[in-house]
């Protein structure tokens, strides 16, 4: 059980519903504090056009508040990853050796925070590219870790990638 363990999920519009909600849910169920952040909207609206209100701004966290990140995919990742804060958050967590689990397009967030260089992840094929130009080595599996990295390719792959989560927090 994940008791005392508060884990940021990330959000921005057109996110991936199943992406933000699955964790969301399952994180709680293994007894985390999970806080949504954003970038500053009062409403998110996912690709699937489910709402989600945030608890609070990214600008705001702290890394040391948080055991760790999830970054859903859909189109999310692309408005996230130009928001300097975001970015910044997300490395720090990195830097603190924290996870930092992304999935689908999430990658891109992890490109643009420079912390996927000389690391093993796994993304949607569709940028599998620019990880690897990032200097990742991409791998085609439902599931990777590379040390405090836990990455994933599609919503099918949430069932092995939450249980990877759970296992890095705990």
């Amino acid at each position: 059980m994940l008791r005392d363990v508060h884990v940021a999920l990330l959000v921005e519009e057109q996110y991936e519903d199943l992406e933000l909600w699955y964790p969301y849910y399952r994180l709680q169920e293994a007894g985390a504090r999970v806080s949504i952040l954003g970038t500053g909207r009062e409403q998110y609206t996912g690709k699937r056009c489910l709402a989600v209100r945030p608890d609070g701004r990214v600008d705001d966290a702290r890394a040391e508040d948080y055991a760790g990140v999830v970054v859903p995919g859909g189109y999310a990742p692309d408005h996230m990853r130009r928001h300097r804060p975001l970015l910044a958050f997300v490395k720090a967590l990195a830097e603190q050796g924290k996870p930092v689990a992304f999935i689908c397009h999430a990658g891109w967030v992890t490109i643009s925070a420079g912390i996927v260089a000389g690391r093993q992840v796994t993304s949607v094929p569709a940028i599998r590219d620019d990880l690897e130009n990032a200097g990742a080595t991409w791998l085609d599996e439902p599931v990777v870790r590379d040390g405090q990295l836990i990455s994933s390719r599609r919503p099918a792959d949430l069932p092995v990638f939450l249980p990877a989560i759970i296992q890095a927090l705990g």
